[in-house]
């Protein structure tokens, strides 16, 4: 049985790849990509989205970073602190990852176990923005807030000892161009 967790979807990016399209509201197979970021954090007690409010089918926290265009970590921070009771693990997704699941989601639980936390890698070997993370040890490494923008998420990373989730299928793609979402309908 895997622990309760709340999960942040960052969905409040620049999208310069996509033209500054919200990314959230692309669809593929005639779902936003939140409705399947939505959908692979099915099992969290709560969710907060960092990014513009949408109407969605299932109730969650909308969020902004201030200053906005913040980056992952300054999202991951602000839709931290939005969370009303923050279990012991926290999960992080980008938006733009449509192969996410809840059974993703379930093994990088399983593997956080013991650990700081865990992330998934593509099989380049890259760690992926789809992460369970300790609530405690989260609490431990957060920088202050004005070392929060533009701060690369591998730099807040650096200082947890994550198990490393190799993804199956397609779950390490995402989003960031035209042509990735041609290449995923």
């Amino acid at each position: 049985m895997t622990s309760p967790f709340a999960a942040i979807v960052l969905a409040g990016g620049r999208a310069a790849g996509l033209g500054g399209v919200d990314k959230a509201g692309v669809e593929i197979g005639g779902r936003t990509l939140l409705t399947w970021a939505l959908d692979a954090v099915m099992d969290a007690r709560e969710v907060v989205v960092v990014g513009d409010p949408v109407p969605t089918e299932r109730p969650v926290t909308f969020t902004r970073e201030d200053p906005r265009y913040g980056g992952p970590v300054a999202a991951l921070m602000t839709g931290f602190d939005a969370l009303l009771q923050p279990p012991a693990y926290v999960a992080g997704l980008a938006v733009d990852m449509p192969h996410l699941s809840a059974h993703t989601f379930r093994r990088l639980l399983e593997a956080a176990h013991g650990a700081d936390g865990a992330v998934l890698v593509g099989p380049d070997g890259r760690r992926q923005l789809a992460l369970v993370l300790a609530t405690a040890r989260l609490r431990e490494v957060r920088p202050d807030v004005e070392h929060q923008h533009n701060m690369p998420l591998h730099r807040l990373l650096a200082a947890l000892d994550l198990v490393e989730i190799a993804s199956q299928g397609q779950e390490h793609r995402d989003v960031d161009t035209w042509e990735d979402l041609r290449d995923l309908a």
